[in-house]
């Protein structure tokens, strides 16, 4: 792919072909505020907030929308940008709840912390499910943002949590329409659009109605795309550490991020590095891990029938056993049955096995999970 040179904030960085300013920005390390754009989705350049100063050019241009080219020089934080970016932000808290930029303590508190403000329980950063991870959160921060000149506007919307996995909260959405975007462009559902326009703007089911009465599949994508605390899963807890590893459900092996806690799994998360899924995940993968693997009646050793009843017994064990016994059978009464959690190659060498070592053609794989 072909590369070129263009100077950002006065230092040359290196940019592909068909890359955006954003981008170049961003894989640079040079942080310009954006909420509605993503990397997955066509550029709409709604937010306002990411736009830049191009020589040569007498606007200022969203840099999501725009394509960098060589020798192109670029400034994102002269006074005047950063005064246009706080106005649109002061718009945007307008009718997001603020608590978290406003609070009297210096340090904003961490989700593990307790809250010693008095305000509603719903408003504060330690139940935000969104809170130092938040994209608004952080673009307030650099752009230190600490005046409201505008007068709150309370939507009081009620909590929707009427979909078994995830929950909406309406009155945290900014209107980025990342969510309808990942649904209609990239998943092709269209499950939920932009409805009504000003102030009752809002994300919603055709006809206003509630997400589980449309044909959302609850792949969990807007949950990934969502910058702010408007769409959240149900029962996650805040992680220690992540462990990159595969999906278990099926053999396309999909990559996921599991986020752990005292030893369990809290949150399962698509890798958006995988050549395999490209960030995105089945209702399944992103939903199923968490209870599949910690399910109180899960056989989590191998059993060895003694008697009338099955127990417990260790690797070395069962597989002793198995070796023990199979060369007491002909070829004829030995079976092989494997399962399409597998991969392709698993399953591969489990009917090589059986062909090659065992010597039967008694083969089967389970298709039903």
């Amino acid at each position: 792919m072909q590369t070129f040179t263009l100077t950002i904030e006065g230092r040359p960085v290196t940019a592909s072909q068909g890359d955006t300013v954003l981008e170049a920005a961003l894989s640079n390390g040079v942080y310009i505020p954006n909420l509605c754009a993503d990397p997955d989705l066509e550029a709409t350049g709604g937010c306002r907030l990411c736009v830049v100063e191009i020589e040569g050019r007498k606007d200022y241009i969203p840099s999501c929308t725009v394509e960098a080219a060589d020798r192109m020089v670029i400034h994102t934080r002269t006074t005047q940008l950063q005064e246009m970016r706080r106005n649109v932000l002061e718009l945007i808290f307008r009718e997001h709840p603020r608590p978290c930029m406003e609070c009297w303590r210096r340090k904003r508190c961490s989700p593990d912390d307790i809250c010693l403000r008095n305000v509603e329980v719903g408003d504060r950063c330690v139940v935000c499910p969104k809170n130092e991870r938040c994209d608004l959160q952080r673009a307030a921060d650099y752009l230190k943002l600490k005046r409201y000149e505008f007068k709150k506007t309370e939507r009081n919307i009620p909590l929707d949590t009427r979909n078994p996995f995830y929950a909406r909260d309406l009155n945290k959405c900014i209107m980025c329409s990342k969510c309808a975007r990942v649904c209609r462009d990239v998943r092709g559902v269209m499950a939920i659009d932009a409805g009504n326009s000003g102030f009752a703007s809002s994300i919603e089911g055709f006809g206003n109605r509630p997400l589980v009465d449309e044909n959302c599949i609850s792949c969990g994508a807007c949950i990934s795309k969502c910058p702010v605390g408007a769409l959240f899963q149900k029962d996650e807890e805040r992680a220690d550490r992540e462990v990159r590893t595969t999906c278990p459900y099926c053999g396309v092996g999909c990559a996921v991020k599991l986020g752990i806690r005292e030893g369990r799994i809290v949150s399962v998360w698509p890798d958006s590095e995988s050549a395999v899924n490209h960030g995105y995940l089945c209702v399944k993968g992103h939903f199923g891990i968490k209870d599949m693997v910690h399910y109180p009646d899960r056989l989590t050793s191998p059993l060895i029938r003694r008697g009338d009843r099955f127990v417990k017994a260790s690797w070395d064990e069962a597989l002793d056993l198995i070796a023990s016994r199979l060369g007491s059978y002909s070829r004829d009464e030995v079976a092989v049955i494997s399962s399409s959690k597998c991969t392709n190659e698993d399953n591969y060498v489990a009917q090589k096995l059986a062909r090659t070592v065992l010597g039967t053609n008694n083969v089967d794989q389970c298709a039903r999970l």
